[in-house]
């Protein structure tokens, strides 16, 4: 198997059971983030106590990509300060974009199965999605 294999089952698998998903009626409207190029649409909900990510809970639908990224994001900014979390946000917008390099990925575990949407410019804004959601979120 080789890695482009592996990452396709990485995003496969995050997909069908995504980590951190739950029922967040909660969570308004206006706290809906939408991607109206394709229809992927994320609630997300960050719970910190005393500065420190406890919980990043998700629910939505949308693309193998825009829903794998979703549950990879929850698991990688759980446990982090505040600061640290919007510190792997922004970094993870700007490696998307093509302003840093996409080797840092391969740091963060499963995101590294994230790195080849980058030659994909419309399927970046799947990607990205959530984590704009999650910047809004931590505001």
């Amino acid at each position: 198997m080789d890695f482009d294999d592996l990452y396709k089952e990485i995003i496969l698998d995050h997909y069908k059971h995504p980590r951190n998903f739950a029922g967040l009626d909660h969570i308004s409207a206006e706290n809906i983030h939408e991607n109206p190029s394709c229809g992927d649409s994320v609630k997300l909900e960050i719970v910190v106590d005393g500065g420190v990510v406890e919980r990043v809970r998700c629910d939505g639908k949308g693309c193998a990509i825009s829903v794998a990224s979703a549950s990879m994001m929850s698991e990688l900014l759980t446990g982090l300060s505040v600061e640290d979390a919007r510190e792997k946000i922004r970094l993870f917008e700007r490696i998307m974009r093509g302003e840093e390099d996409s080797a840092i990925l391969e740091e963060w575990g499963e995101l590294a199965s994230l790195g080849g949407v980058i030659k994909f410019p419309l399927r970046v804004k799947c990607a990205t999605l959530s984590w704009h959601a999650a910047e809004h979120a931590l505001e």
